[in-house]
């Protein structure tokens, strides 16, 4: 669900699922993050917009097993306060839901759904994209945990295309 969230922009394409209020609570609805009767304002826009935007750069820290930096912190942390979330120990282990409604509830279901995989250890195979005109998310299935691109076949395969040219260009500079 993150990486589908995350993935409604698309930085190459300049599309964005969430261009409106409409778009957004269709979507939140959609994916059962949002009760039909729950209103979409523009604040609760400019909220999704960050909260997603905020986890694509922590994803982007995961490329180097690096922290998420604080300001980044700072909005997960603010929207978890927001959506209240409670942590209950059921039948099948513990669960995360927020104890309030509308979109700060449909943030946090997103954000307990982060901090599960970080307590399951998945977190970190979560990444985005290392092209940056591109920073779709994926997950990373490699062995060592070591891919950086969506794709090796696009975005890698550009990225080996531009340290050719560039090592081409400088060899012909040092002629």
């Amino acid at each position: 669900m993150l990486r589908q969230f995350v993935n409604t922009r698309d930085i190459e394409a300049g599309t964005d699922a969430f261009v409106d209020e409409v778009a957004c609570s269709h979507w939140l609805n959609e994916h059962g993050l949002l009760d039909r009767e729950d209103p979409v304002g523009p604040d609760d826009l400019a909220r999704v917009h960050l909260v997603r935007e905020t986890i694509r750069g922590a994803l982007l820290a995961n490329h180097d097993g690096a922290e998420v930096p604080a300001d980044l912190r700072d909005v997960l942390n603010e929207g978890i306060r927001d959506a209240r979330l409670n942590v209950m120990i059921s039948a099948d282990g513990w669960t995360m839901r927020p104890e309030t409604t509308g979109v700060a509830r449909a943030l946090g279901e997103l954000l307990a759904a982060m901090l599960k995989a970080m307590a399951e250890g998945t977190w970190e195979r979560l990444k985005v994209c290392g092209n940056e005109d591109c920073r779709w998310a994926f997950y990373d299935r490699s062995p060592g945990r070591a891919r950086k691109w969506c794709s090796m076949g696009l975005c890698g395969n550009r990225a080996k295309q531009q340290t050719w040219r560039r090592s081409q260009t400088e060899g012909d500079l040092a002629r």
